[in-house]
């Protein structure tokens, strides 16, 4: 999704991603790929009772409530007042909601299974709380990625709602499954590299958005950062100390009273 709708968004949109965008692209995505691979697998749970009690542990439910108030804090103080200068705020907005969503589909695709095996899942509590909790996170991810879409380069918003998105969703699946206590110290590092990976895409992508960097300019671009200081001989310096002398500012002022 990154590449094609940088790719899209430079051909329909007119948006342009240099050099270093397309590298931190890139990156994102190795980065990505890399904690995936990494990841441990998430632990077999096929019933919504089962669902429901790693929903009730209290790791969980610390979890859940810091980014429910992160969430609050960026919808109702940050948003208002940087939303629209802050590409970040919006986008972390998806990401943290979508926290929610991913646990939601997770749930209701067991329910869905049972309820094809013939088990009574529309009776379970959990899987309205479930619909309901999946309706409201992907409402306010489409409203926030429109709003997003509507200000910033669409070729900046994607690439960091990936990743931003993806860390969300890595993170809720290892607290949620517990996934951390079957990880080697190799999954760890591959992990934490990958993460890092994804942090320096991220810093390419948005920090240098507005230099004008391609293969075609390159030489030019390190070329000119690169220049000797140029000399002069002492008849241009001394042309630039007399027309210093007579400059604007020096020059008598002329001041009229009218009564």
């Amino acid at each position: 999704s990154v590449l094609c709708s940088a790719i899209l968004s430079s051909y329909l949109l007119g948006e342009r991603l240099n050099l270093l965008g397309k590298l931190g692209c890139m990156l994102s995505l190795v980065g990505s790929t890399v904690m995936v691979i990494h990841a441990p697998e998430d632990e077999e749970v096929t019933t919504l009772d089962e669902m429901s009690s790693k929903l009730k542990e209290p790791g969980f439910l610390a979890y859940a409530a810091i980014l429910l108030a992160v969430c609050f804090l960026l919808i109702f103080y940050l948003a208002p007042r940087y939303g629209q200068s802050n590409i970040l705020i919006y986008l972390t907005i998806c990401s943290v909601i979508g926290a929610f969503s991913v646990s939601s589909v997770k749930g209701l695709g067991i329910a869905i299974k049972g309820f094809f095996a013939g088990q009574p899942v529309l009776q379970h509590p959990l899987t309205w709380i479930l619909v309901i909790t999946l309706v409201a996170s992907i409402t306010t991810q489409i409203n926030y990625l429109n709003k997003s879409l509507d200000i910033f380069n669409t070729s900046l918003v994607f690439p960091i709602y990936y990743v931003l998105f993806t860390t969300i969703v890595i993170t809720t699946s290892i607290i949620l499954f517990k996934e951390w206590v079957t990880m080697t110290v190799v999954d760890i590092i591959g992990t934490v590299c990958g993460f890092l990976t994804i942090i320096l895409g991220v810093f390419l992508l948005h920090a240098f958005k507005d230099m004008d960097v391609s293969l075609g300019n390159l030489p030019q671009v390190l070329q000119s950062g690169q220049q000797a200081p140029v000399t002069r001989d002492d008849k241009n310096i001394l042309i630039e100390v007399d027309n210093s002398s007579i400059a604007p500012e020096d020059k008598p002022k002329v001041f009229m009273t009218y009564t």
